[in-house]
């Protein structure tokens, strides 16, 4: 008998037990009646038919009998089919599983559905022609699983050849009416649309491609929006697949009320200038997100969420819901940290979020370290509708360097603006400083001027930027005297870019300008925090904190000039530590009296990155120009 006959011998025999005590309630029962009835069952069940031998064995006997083996699967195709045909073929799925309980019938039926199953599988990942042959090789003369190879030649991909996007809804009566935001948003849409013509086409891809359109569209302020229609047209002929999407947009919301909640010694007035924004602007996710970081920047609220419920009915004037819990009125915070620049310190800052019951904030810092000895005040008023605050200030600071000491006090005037990328400061100032040399000569100026200190930013992350662009600026006009020199009037502009780019996927770079520069009359002076020097952990590495400057009577000293710059590379040391970096550099410049006589030195070095969740924390070996011996660079904070 072939192993086939074998088989569905042996399956019917199984079947023949299932059924052997009914069979012999029947047969007793029948004895009860009379002989007749009972010959006739017993003759029934021992009936046989060509095309159904049915018959009573044991388990023992089945076994030895009838062994099913089931098939062994070979597959032929690129790696990652492969895996996907390995993960849903019910061949493989069922051989894992031993096959023990199919008879050959339905290894045949499984063999055969095969190619198709494969072909279907093969569509998700865009392949709508693929060649699939399968061979099976007998094993059972053996005693061993059939062998199947099954060979696939997927062929090309298939690639997107027409993408049309439509929107029905408010959208599209706003595109059509020429609205400037409908027009821009639908336009977003299509140009922003992940599987653009000549793509490869993927069901996954489909699918994820539709997801963030939706998404999108949602954060334009089009809460509401879901697809209407969606389709894949499929040229197999030409390898081709054209989309179709239609999107209904609902309406578009616009921001109502705010909904403020947990305020308890703050004022909703604070909150609401803190929006930045009019009612009636489309209520966008960037504006709900900003909203929210200017509440978390104030510093008045540990806890902010601001979100919107979207509700139709409600869509021309939605009410946004701004849930917050109050920072403590009054905090400390205390510091140990340590740099290359200033060694090691201790700080301690005091904040107070609303003395004598006003709508203001004070600061108070106080560092002591080795170098440096700070006290910083600060007194300033909440957030106007155009987010500028007024503020007062003062300041007291002692500096030590190789060649001098320095003791500086200051108070300023001023208001100031922060928003989401731009910072503006203008402020009058008066400031005084007194600079002492290790021969024991004493300078003094003092000057009163007038300053605007802008910054801009634009960073994929303000705390571990890798793409991206900042800039500094500083100006300022003012009349200074001191010791044994001339009053007059001064002028004074500085400028700081730096620009972080990825190189490829896991290199990045950083680069950095500084450029500044005083002009006064001959015979004048300002006071030293006015002016300049080179060196240290962000200027010119290898060289010490405020090494580098006009060497005047064998002292350095600051330059009514500076120009530095830096360019760094770094990447991830190993893929199992990717907050880990290491990074080579080289810096270069100098501090002079005039852009004339200054004289750039350069250094270079290579160090390691920490990315932490603060920020990231750096340790550079840097040699100086015509130095042998290398500087360590550091920087290494932790606050409590």
């Amino acid at each position: 008998m072939s192993p086939h006959g074998r088989a569905t011998r042996a399956t019917r025999s199984v079947a023949a037990r299932a059924w052997a005590p009914l069979l012999a309630l029947a047969l007793l029962a029948a004895g009860c009646a009379g002989t007749p009835k009972s010959d006739t069952l017993a003759a029934a069940a021992a009936r046989t038919d060509a095309a159904d031998t049915f018959s009573l064995v044991s388990e023992s006997e089945f076994e030895q009998q009838s062994p099913t083996l089931g098939v062994r699967l070979e597959i032929d195709a690129p790696g990652p089919l492969k895996a996907l045909l390995e993960r849903h073929l019910d061949l493989i799925r069922l051989g894992t599983l031993g096959g023990d309980d199919i008879d050959d019938t339905e290894w045949a039926r499984l063999i055969d559905a095969s190619p198709t199953q494969v072909r279907d599988l093969l569509q998700t990942e865009g392949y709508f022609a693929p060649v699939v042959r399968i061979e099976r090789t007998p094993g059972r003369g053996n005693n061993e699983r059939d062998l199947v190879r099954l060979s696939v030649d997927p062929g090309p991909r298939a690639r997107i050849s027409r993408v049309t996007i439509e929107a029905e809804g408010e959208l599209e009566r706003a595109a059509t009416a020429g609205d400037g935001y409908g027009e821009a948003t639908l336009a977003a849409l299509r140009k922003e649309w992940e599987l653009p013509v000549g793509a490869e086409f993927r069901n996954a891809g489909w699918s994820d491609a539709k997801a963030a359109a939706l998404s999108r569209l949602r954060s334009a302020g089009y809460a509401s929006a879901v697809w209407a229609g969606t389709g894949a047209a499929v040229d197999a002929a030409k390898n081709e697949v054209r989309l179709f999407l239609v999107v209904d947009s609902g309406p578009l919301y616009r921001l109502g009320p705010l909904q403020i909640e947990g305020l308890v010694a703050q004022d909703a007035e604070t909150v609401r200038n803190l929006a930045y924004t009019r009612g009636g602007v489309p209520v966008t996710e960037s504006l709900l997100l900003d909203f929210q970081e200017r509440l978390q920047k104030s510093g008045l609220f540990e806890t902010v969420a601001v979100t919107l419920e979207p509700d139709v009915s409600q869509a021309a004037a939605a009410p946004v819901t701004v849930r917050v819990r109050e920072t403590p009125l009054q905090s400390y915070t205390f510091g140990v940290g340590v740099s290359a620049n200033t060694g090691p310190r201790f700080s301690v800052e005091q904040q107070l979020r609303r003395p004598f019951g006003l709508p203001v904030s004070s600061s108070l810092k106080i560092e002591i370290g080795q170098k440096r000895q700070a006290w910083d005040g600060e007194l300033s008023t909440r957030a106007d509708e155009r987010l500028y605050r007024n503020l007062l200030g003062a300041a007291v600071e002692r500096l030590r360097s190789d060649s001098d000491v320095v003791l500086s006090q200051r108070v300023r005037l001023g208001r100031t603006q922060d928003t989401q990328r731009i910072e503006r400061l203008g402020f009058v100032e008066w400031e005084r400083s007194s600079r002492r040399t290790n021969a024991g000569e004493r300078a003094d100026a003092v000057a009163v001027s007038l300053n605007f200190h802008g910054g801009w930013r634009d960073l994929d992350s303000v705390v571990l930027p890798t793409t991206g662009e900042t800039l500094s600026a500083q100006l300022g006009i003012g009349r200074s005297h001191g010791t044994e020199a001339k009053t007059g009037i001064f002028g004074r502009t500085y400028g700081r870019l730096t620009v972080y780019r990825p190189l490829g996927r896991t290199l990045y770079s950083q680069a950095r300008l500084e450029v500044g520069r005083v002009f006064l009359e001959p015979g004048m002076v300002v006071p030293e925090s006015l002016r300049w020097r080179a060196g240290g952990d962000e200027s010119v590495r290898g060289y010490s904190y405020r090494e580098l400057g006009p060497v005047v009577d064998g002292a350095v000293g600051s330059g009514e000039t500076i120009l530095t710059g830096s360019l760094e590379l770094a990447r991830p040391i190993t893929a199992a530590m990717p907050s880990l970096w290491g990074a080579i550099f080289v810096d270069g410049g100098n501090a002079a009296t005039s852009f004339g006589q200054l004289e750039p030195v350069y250094g270079y070095g290579f160090g390691v990155r920490w990315r932490s969740p603060v920020g990231p924390l750096r340790i550079d070996l840097a040699w100086a120009q015509n130095v042998s011996t290398p500087r360590l660079h550091f920087s290494i904070g932790i606050a409590f």
